[in-house]
């Protein structure tokens, strides 16, 4: 069976669920009971501002000196984060409406040349996902889940062209746990309109997001997905053979929202047009505000 086969079941699986409500045996047994209802919230996980700056004076003075902080190049980095999610949630269901950007730009100005700007991240991410409960382990939801989302880019990176992907997933979620707050392994099928020459990806992917209270005020958390192509309509030599993103972070509560601390991100792939792999990992700190609004 192929990927596109398996996410096609995924959503008949998902659908049937739907149009055939669950109903508990007592329900049932009760047929004048109200169906239960939902809640809709507006989770803002994340509104995060990260920033650093080096200012270097007469560096060229300094050129043959053993102290690296007066001949370093001056720079400035700068990287800004917005994670949120409108979520519906009720007994046998749950469904998550994200919105995901990220844009980062170092400036470098070495001491007599001209300043130079590169970006460090760039991406904006909106996916629609549906998870059905079917079973729970351990006070953690369990069932299919399906996806579909697009992903683009604030600008397009020096001379290659602009980030547009469609993606859809299928595939199986742990989810709502004290600790696991979400963990899958899915079949994707993408549709990449970024070159002119449009390309149909399968791949196969696992992502996890975990979440712990280290102690009172400080909390860690965790997610990142592994993305490992399968197949391609056309050879384009840019396209990526496996993709790995991962971002761990330690917040320390300043207010209830608003907390500060620091975080690491590495990511990893390798292009089908090269033996060698890419990767990029980048530590810093961050000042982040979060909040949960019950909408109904």
């Amino acid at each position: 069976m192929s990927i596109k086969q398996i996410i096609y079941l995924g959503v008949l699986l998902l659908a049937t669920p739907v149009l055939a409500q669950e109903v508990s045996p007592t329900a049932a047994a009760q047929n004048f009971e109200a169906p239960a209802t939902g809640t809709l919230r507006a989770n803002l996980r994340r509104l995060g501002l990260e920033m650093s700056s080096t200012d270097v004076k007469n560096a060229e003075a300094y050129v043959n000196s053993p102290v690296s902080q007066f001949n370093a190049d001056s720079q400035t980095v700068i990287k800004g984060v917005f994670d949120g999610v409108l979520e519906y949630d009720r007994s046998n269901l749950q469904w998550n409406n994200s919105l995901f950007m990220e844009y980062g730009k170092t400036k470098l100005k070495p001491a007599g040349e001209p300043s130079d700007t590169n970006e460090t991240a760039d991406q904006i991410l909106l996916t629609s996902e549906y998870t059905h409960k079917l079973w729970q382990v351990r006070h953690m939801d369990v069932g299919p889940m399906a996806s579909v989302g697009y992903q683009t880019e604030f600008t397009k990176n020096q001379d290659a062209p602009r980030t547009q992907i469609v993606r859809g997933k299928a595939g199986i979620k742990v989810f709502n746990g004290d600790i696991i707050k979400d963990l899958y392994l899915a079949g994707v099928y993408e549709y990449d309109m970024t070159y002119p020459e449009h390309v149909s990806k399968s791949a196969a992917e696992a992502g996890w997001r975990i979440e712990y209270d280290l102690r009172e005020g400080v909390h860690f958390s965790t997610d990142g997905y592994y993305r490992k192509y399968i197949s391609f309509s056309q050879y384009i030599a840019e396209d990526l053979e496996y993709d790995l993103k991962a971002t761990a972070r330690m917040d320390v509560n300043l207010t209830q929202s608003l907390t500060f601390g620091p975080y690491i991100t590495y990511r990893r792939g390798k292009a089908r047009g090269t033996h060698q792999t890419a990767s990029n990992m980048m530590v810093g700190v961050s000042l982040s505000y979060k909040d949960l609004f019950n909408i109904f």
